[in-house]
Formats: C-alpha cells, sequence, structure tokens
C-alpha cells in the first residue's frame, strides 16, 4: 500500500510514516501535490575489505619523494659552496665597486 502526504503532514508524523515504512508501507512525501520523495527503508552496503587484492597493481616508486615537490616546500637542495675565492663580497680588490 502506497500512503501518500504533503510536507507538513511528512514533518508532523514523522515517527510514525517510519513506523509505517519499516512495516514495508510505500510512503511518497509531496509538495503542492508533486511527489518529491520517497520513504524507505534502509538498505545497509556490505563493505569486502580487500575485495580487489590482485587487481590492483602500483609501483614502489609510487612513494618516492618526489624532488620537484620537495622544491616546492623546502626550496632547493643547499649544493657546495662557491668558488668565487672572497667572502661573497662583490667589490674589486681595492674595495670599490667593479666597474
Amino acid at each position: 500500500m502506497t500512503v501518500n502526504v504533503n510536507i507538513h503532514e511528512a514533518k508532523t508524523h514523522l515517527s510514525r510514516l517510519l513506523e509505517q515504512v519499516a512495516a514495508g508501507e510505500r510512503v511518497v512525501i509531496s509538495k503542492a501535490g508533486t511527489p518529491i520523495a520517497d520513504l524507505v527503508p534502509h538498505q545497509a552496503a556490505s563493505v569486502t575489505f580487500g575485495g580487489l587484492k590482485g587487481q590492483v597493481t602500483y609501483s614502489d616508486q609510487a612513494f618516492d619523494l618526489d624532488p620537484d615537490i620537495q622544491q616546492m616546500f623546502y626550496g632547493p637542495e643547499p649544493g657546495p659552496p662557491h668558488k668565487s675565492g672572497g667572502s661573497g663580497d662583490l667589490s674589486g680588490p681595492s674595495g670599490d665597486a667593479a666597474s
């Protein structure tokens, strides 16, 4: 048997309607005479762990560090010190800026 109710009636009598659904009845909620929702019994979905075992493959390389991402987060890797012969001062031997 199908029970048709409007939104106001569904809000007012929700507990009773849920009992009817649990007993096997179909409940249709309508707005201005147009059906918009069905109250139906809950059907639990079974979950099977390992259901795809042996069907999914991956490379261990997928878990390696990506150098591009490492650089985005931590900046470039420090390299060997530059052999500029000085303390990083850009001035010439006399102390004046190079011309």
